[in-house]
């Protein structure tokens, strides 16, 4: 059995209850998987850097149902407590429907439901909340829920009184507590690593953990049911290579599934700071520029002026090379925000920087056979940025949302769409067999 912390809606505390659970849990020395729903990048690394293993995401759109569930068993192999944090609302997902929905994927696995209310605004009307999301959708077992920014003592009397003849469990109660906001920037959190608030914050996310959930009806809704587990991945490993990973505080917007594809099909992967590294290491067959923040840094990654030159290098000498959005826009011509920055200059563009947030899921069909894809293959893929190019490729990689996007050859995939390899495995595949051909 695993958990899911769901909201009746975003912003309601979903990610502090998940992180204070997973703080407390792994503080005891229990060993604590962690899932994100849907296709963000942030929150799991505040799970992972609170329970040492990597959190997963678990998204019905980017990947399958099977997929989903083929995931979670073989990861919740050996664990103590399984966690999985929702996205939005219980039932928000694709488009309006409830594909992709934290209820798509409780439904899935069959698990019980933890619904976190924010109440500050609320009184005796918490009680025709918590009933509709009850009887919306009877296939759902909403287990219990999280009070969370109660104002006082009084207000809580007032939310325990009106769920009481509902029969549904207060599991934790939160009290109002501005000392545990995190602090944010233009797409969300601010990374952990980034983060001094967070290091100080864990001690505090262990002492609500313990001291704010009802523990003796918690625990047996947290353990993995012992059923043995597929193979997350069934492939054979290819030819050995060598494949450079951009990880730093500029790059580091990557699936955990991912990167673990590419290892179980033989790559041996290898960190690369475009921040830090004077030059890129020698004997890549490739490279993975995933997304990041290199608008943030780029200042710093345009005075590294002889790794730039040494990526130049390497792409003229046939490296595999695939950039996802933030790696996109460090292959451009530069990043104009407040001021203009150049960078590796292989795409025939700039990228600024915009007020708009392209987001959502996307479709796109491939008019170019890339590093990975092949000319006519359709895929499901995600955006998540503020900034735009000044020029639309002239021969696009494909169309999306009715726009050229993207650039693309045999030794090249660079777009601004997010792309989930490890419920794909062709992609990863075609992409270490190109690599293997750089010698």
């Amino acid at each position: 059995m695993v958990l899911v912390i769901a909201g009746d809606r975003s912003g309601v505390g979903k990610t502090t209850v998940a992180l204070a659970l997973n703080a407390a849990l792994t503080a005891r020395g229990q060993r604590v998987q962690t899932f994100k729903v849907g296709p963000d990048y942030i929150d799991p690394l505040f799970h992972t850097s609170i329970s040492g293993r990597p959190c997963r995401n678990l998204d019905a759109v980017l990947t399958s149902a099977d997929y989903i569930r083929t995931c979670v068993g073989y990861h919740s192999q050996g664990m103590d407590a399984v966690l999985i944090e929702g996205v939005m609302g219980l039932f928000d997902g694709q488009g309006g429907s409830h594909e992709g929905s934290t209820a798509h994927i409780a439904q899935l696995l069959q698990a019980p439901i933890l619904l976190v209310l924010d109440v500050q605004k609320q009184a005796a009307s918490v009680a025709a909340l918590v009933y509709g999301f009850c009887h919306y959708d009877p296939s759902l077992r909403i287990a219990g829920v999280v009070l969370n920014r109660v104002a006082s003592d009084r207000h809580r009397q007032i939310l325990e009184a009106a769920l009481a003849p509902l029969g549904v469990p207060i599991l934790g109660i939160l009290y109002r507590d501005q000392t545990l906001s995190l602090p944010s920037r233009h797409l969300g959190l601010v990374p952990p690593q980034e983060s001094v608030e967070f290091q100080h914050l864990r001690d505090r996310l262990v002492h609500l953990g313990n001291t704010c959930f009802d523990w003796e009806r918690l625990t047996p809704l947290l353990a993995p049911a012992p059923t043995p587990s597929s193979p997350l991945f069934s492939v054979a490993p290819l030819t050995p290579v060598t494949i450079g990973i951009a990880q730093d505080a500029a790059f580091h917007f990557y699936y955990a599934d991912t990167l673990d594809l590419l290892q179980a099909l033989g790559a041996t992967l290898v960190p690369v700071s475009p921040l830090r590294d004077t030059r890129l290491p020698t004997g890549l067959n490739g490279l993975i520029l995933g997304g990041g923040f290199p608008e943030v840094f780029a200042p710093d990654l345009a005075a590294n002026h002889s790794f730039l030159e040494s990526l130049r290098q390497a792409m003229q000498g046939g490296l595999a090379l695939y950039a996802e959005c933030g790696g996109l826009m460090y292959l451009s011509q530069g990043i104009q925000a407040q001021h203009y920055y150049p960078l590796v200059g292989y795409l025939p563009t700039v990228t600024h920087m915009g007020k708009k947030l392209t987001l959502g899921y996307r479709q796109a069909t491939a008019l170019q056979t890339t590093v990975c894809i092949v000319a006519g293959e359709t895929v499901q893929g995600h955006e998540f940025h503020y900034s735009y190019v000044s020029a639309l490729p002239t021969t696009p990689l494909w169309q999306l949302d009715g726009q050229p996007e993207g650039w693309g050859n045999s030794r090249l995939h660079a777009s601004y769409l997010h792309l989930h390899w490890g419920g794909h495995p062709q992609w990863a595949m075609r992409f270490l067999q190109q690599a293997a051909k750089v010698g």
